[in-house]
């Protein structure tokens, strides 16, 4: 989907990940504890004992996936959000998954994950629109910190996936930018078309995560990290309804 881009940036990348190692050192060091009081009763789960950070990939998606039931049941823990957590990764960050979803205001990952900070980069983008900087993004956390996982999400009744599909389907182009956006959803669109449905704008929308998912689990920079297993790449779906995350494809 990148290809116009990909002999810059691999410079880029060749030339400068020496220089980005020393500045990111502290994300693959051991940190030193930090001082810390003991959370109250009833009071979010305090960063004194965190849970390890989950290096695999199937680890690293058990937990966003225990993260995921604790949001539907509302039995949430809301780990690594208090003030000590925030001194702790405050100097480094050592995040354990990846997420691309879309700017809808109803799909924060790092609430719907039961998540915290310094847990995930978090990448969010119009329809899940993909372009050369959002995949450099992406592939930041695998490439320099060893992240252990990426999930594409969709959802359901995205805005931006309707417009593009109302406005390929009427050949009305949208106004400024946006039509950038409906651009990147074109092959989305197509095999929408193709597959058909009863509702095509949802087809849309789950085929946009799994066209997606399939390019950044195959391009150069990020294949041989998930032929070795060091990464897995994960397209997923949110539920507006039920709050759930329904995986597509690529779950390790």
């Amino acid at each position: 989907m990148d290809g116009t881009d990909r002999p810059s940036r691999r410079a880029l990348l060749a030339g400068g990940l020496a220089s980005a190692a020393v500045a990111l050192a502290g994300c693959t060091t051991t940190r030193a504890a930090s001082p810390v009081s003991s959370a109250s009763p009833g009071s979010p789960a305090s960063s004194t004992s965190p849970e390890a950070r989950p290096t695999t990939p199937a680890a690293a998606f058990a937990r966003l996936m225990d993260g995921n039931k604790r949001w539907v049941s509302g039995d949430l823990h809301h780990p690594n959000r208090d003030p000590n957590r925030r001194q702790l990764v405050a100097q480094e960050q050592e995040p354990y998954g990846s997420v691309l979803s879309c700017i809808d205001s109803r799909v924060p990952p790092e609430l719907l994950f039961d998540t915290g900070l310094g847990d995930l980069y978090v990448m969010r983008t119009g329809g899940v629109a993909v372009g050369p900087v959002v995949t450099g993004s992406v592939e930041y956390g695998p490439m320099t910190s060893s992240t252990p996982l990426v999930v594409v999400l969709g959802h359901q009744r995205c805005g931006a996936v309707k417009a593009a599909y109302n406005s390929f389907r009427d050949g009305k182009p949208l106004p400024g930018n946006l039509q950038a956006i409906a651009k990147a959803l074109q092959p989305a669109y197509d095999q929408a078309v193709k597959e058909g449905g009863a509702d095509p704008v949802e087809t849309m929308s789950r085929a946009q995560v799994t066209l997606t998912a399939a390019d950044l689990r195959s391009n150069q920079d990020l294949a041989p990290l998930v032929q070795k297993g060091a990464l897995a790449v994960v397209g997923a779906y949110y539920s507006l309804d039920t709050g759930a995350v329904e995986v597509l494809s690529g779950a390790p």
